[in-house]
């Protein structure tokens, strides 16, 4: 635990997901790891303001108990297959590098639906080895979250596909029942709330929580 007391770091803070989760955070105080400052920080957060290629060495000089990661892009943000990789597998595993080393016990990491190292499709395929990786690291605890289609806010442009998408959600979501329900669209504040109450959970082993579990952690 670092010598502020902060046990609980997140990456990822600029996005809807990550967002959500500082406003949602209520008593759990933060440490968020950025690589730019941030506006109207709440109180009981600190900010540190790294570039990511030394994301690792302050969180290992942090030494938090718990890290959360809400880092996620799309190749078309990205601009390449490889710059997109370079966000959701590289600099993940970096961060959760610096914290198992430094001692963490448990890591949030948000994912997607799908995903899977074996899938055809190059982001479900990236994020699957993102998740066998951080399996492979030994955290006491490593919550993986897996939601459908992201309804909410979002910072920047908007995503012309996941806007059509967002209008279609009420009549896709309402065809999804049994397994499927699972790719139903989900708000990013239930999601972040979901993170909000794993935090701290005591409990070992590899969690994978999918939209109706989310929905349960977040009520």
């Amino acid at each position: 635990m670092s010598e502020s007391g902060r046990g609980t770091l997140l990456i990822g803070a600029t996005g809807m997901i990550g967002g959500a989760v500082i406003a949602h955070a209520g008593a759990l105080p933060l440490t968020i790891l950025a690589r730019r400052e941030l506006e109207d920080l709440p109180e009981q957060h600190a900010l540190l303001v790294a570039p990511p290629e030394r994301w690792a060495d302050v969180i290992a000089v942090e030494r938090p108990r718990v890290l959360v990661s809400c880092l996620g892009t799309t190749i078309r943000q990205a601009g390449s297959q490889a710059a997109f990789r370079a966000v959701d597998h590289d600099l993940i595993l970096s961060a959760a590098r610096g914290a198992r080393m430094a001692g963490a016990s448990q890591m949030i990491v948000v994912s997607s639906v799908g995903a899977s190292a074996k899938s055809r499709n190059f982001y479900l395929k990236t994020k699957g080895e993102t998740e066998d990786c951080l399996r492979a690291l030994g955290f006491e605890r490593l919550d993986i979250l897996r939601p459908g289609l992201l309804m909410g806010e979002r910072p920047g442009p908007q995503r012309l596909g996941e806007g059509i998408a967002a209008m279609a959600a009420p009549i896709t979501d309402a065809l999804l029942h049994g397994s499927l329900r699972r790719y139903r669209s989900i708000p990013g504040e239930t999601v972040a709330r979901a993170i909000v109450a794993l935090a701290g959970n005591p409990q070992p082993g590899v969690r994978i929580h999918e939209n109706d579990a989310m929905r349960r952690l977040a009520d």
